[in-house]
């Protein structure tokens, strides 16, 4: 009996040291990984961005690559903080929320900032200005966003267009991308788009003269990239990015690129508004 007495014991004292050396592994695992991964991305070094793939010049493929103004951007910001970018292709109706659930870590897609947004997604600084564009098709005799009552018009779910449409009780019909409105002007079954100015711009120009662009208004609020509520670390790190893109002239460059000829309106400061902003041509 005392034999198996002083086995039992023996035992027991094992099995502690076992476990004392197990969490002591796992606490340093714990470390290494913060260390690592200090902004908790879903893969260590690699931030992956949920965006669109037909919306030029803010955000589309071009030869298999996602490009445009805003993927640049976050690809440039990025880099400033040591970080590469992985973006996915996605409807904008799910975006949002697909990046507070942690399937992605970074919204890029024009986000214009909005108090109900805010309850889902926290938005770093603004880094780009927007205008409202309504796009008819040819021959149409609208030429305002004053005249679209009893209209039939078509904007893309769950942006500050349907916002703003929905707002002006317009009853907008609602699809799920840009295509599929500038499908609708091109066929007839729409009287008109409010679209993002830049986006409805390039679609008119590419439509061989089956859509016109009408009339513009400047939309209240900055564009933003979004990040999952909470997510602190990330949401400061991407705005100390683009600070830096704003003072090297990188933020200059690509407006001049992907915007040639838009005015920047004069009470528009890009980022945390404490570095200053160098002309294009300094940029460049």
């Amino acid at each position: 009996m005392r034999f198996r007495t002083v086995l039992t014991r023996a035992a027991a004292v094992g099995a502690a040291a076992l476990l004392a050396v197990t969490a002591l592994t796992a606490c340093g695992n714990d470390d290494t990984a913060a260390v690592d991964n200090p902004y908790g991305l879903l893969q260590p070094g690699v931030i992956r961005a949920g965006t669109l793939t037909d919306a030029p010049p803010n955000v589309f493929l071009k030869d298999g690559k996602f490009t445009g103004f805003d993927n640049e951007l976050l690809r440039a910001v990025a880099g400033k903080i040591g970080l590469k970018v992985e973006f996915v292709g996605t409807d904008f109706s799910g975006l949002l929320a697909q990046v507070n659930s942690g399937k992605f870590d970074v919204g890029s897609s024009s986000i214009t900032i909005t108090e109900a947004r805010k309850k889902t997604v926290d938005f770093g600084n603004g880094y780009d200005f927007g205008y409202f564009g309504l796009d008819v098709p040819a021959g149409s005799s609208i030429t305002g966003f004053d005249q679209l009552a009893g209209k039939r018009v078509v904007v893309v779910q769950g942006t500050v267009q349907d916002d703003y449409a929905t707002k002006q009780n317009l009853d907008p019909v609602r699809v799920p991308d840009y295509n599929s409105a500038i499908n609708q002007l091109k066929a007839g079954t729409a009287d008109a788009w409010i679209a993002p100015a830049e986006i409805g711009d390039k679609s008119a120009a590419d439509s061989n003269g089956k859509i016109k662009v009408a009339a513009k208004q400047l939309s209240p609020t900055p564009t933003a990239f979004a990040v999952a509520k909470g997510d602190d670390k990330l949401r400061e790190a991407l705005n100390k990015g683009l600070d830096e893109v704003i003072a090297d002239g990188t933020w200059s460059r690509l407006q001049a690129e992907y915007y040639p000829g838009r005015p920047i309106p004069a009470d528009f400061t890009p980022g945390s508004g404490s570095v200053a902003v160098p002309s294009p041509s300094a940029a460049s």
